[in-house]
């Protein structure tokens, strides 16, 4: 569903690229080439058709933008979304308390080099 809202945004913004590039922003672009009293699909000017097509893709193209932000939030997520969202989950649960015995200086898991103890009396 998501793919086939994102192609169909691209041929919107395509065709919302081509009408603003006929437009002439003097008025005279397309709509220079006929006169006032031609007629083009029902629409007196061809200006007023070039403006309402502009403003139908500008608003489908919003309309689009937003159905594929809630298929895409809603949708399922991939393997690496789902170990991402388990390291998050994880790191904000708090941690348990600590059950061993703390490391005392100088003792054996403490990494020093010791020396046993000379228990013979000379």
């Amino acid at each position: 569903m998501t793919i086939l809202l994102l192609v169909i945004a691209v041929i919107v913004c395509i065709l919302l690229g081509l009408i603003v590039l006929i437009q002439n922003p003097k008025g005279g672009g397309l709509a220079s080439n006929f006169s006032a009293s031609s007629q083009l699909m029902g629409v007196q000017k061809t200006g007023d058709f070039l403006e309402k097509g502009t403003w139908i893709l500008a608003i489908t193209l919003m309309v689009l933008s937003l159905a594929i932000n809630v298929s895409v939030k809603s949708g399922g997520t991939t393997s690496g979304d789902s170990d991402l969202k388990k390291q998050i989950d994880n790191a904000s649960k708090p941690s348990a308390p600590a059950t061993t015995a703390p490391v005392l200086p100088g003792a054996a898991g403490s990494g020093a080099a010791q020396k046993p103890a000379d228990t013979t009396k000379k």
